[in-house]
């Protein structure tokens, strides 16, 4: 079982950055895909980005030009670098690993195996 930790949650003005991270407690057994997640009690998750083995990428509409995600596989980290925060964005940040297998949820041609505890991020107005 991998564990996956996120890192580097808080409170932010609008308009103030934040980078969270998250690492995996064994990058070995990961697929070709992370991401994060977003999500705000009594509302759907929402992807916010995700990243594949050849270093694609893909972002929640919100997340477009304002997040960028970043994979390091010498130090078993995701990234997401958070500009031009609103408070819209205040959510619980997830980060998920594909396993490359079948199992798990799919978003965007990924299997989503491992979940992270998540991440609180707070924009106030």
């Amino acid at each position: 079982q991998v564990l996956l930790a996120e890192s580097g949650g808080g409170s932010v003005e609008a308009g103030g950055s934040l980078k969270i991270s998250c690492v995996a407690s064994d990058y070995t057994s990961l697929g070709s895909c992370m991401g994060w997640f977003r999500q705000v009690p009594g509302k759907e998750r929402e992807v916010v980005a995700i990243i594949y083995g050849d270093g694609g990428t893909i972002y929640g509409d919100f997340a477009k030009g304002r997040f960028t995600i970043s994979r390091d596989n010498a130090k078993n980290s995701l990234d997401l670098q958070m500009n031009s925060l609103k408070p819209v964005d205040t959510a619980t940040y997830t980060c998920a690993a594909s396993a490359g297998s079948s199992r798990g949820e799919l978003y965007f041609g990924c299997r989503f195996a491992y979940w992270g505890q998540g991440t609180q991020v707070t924009v106030s107005s």
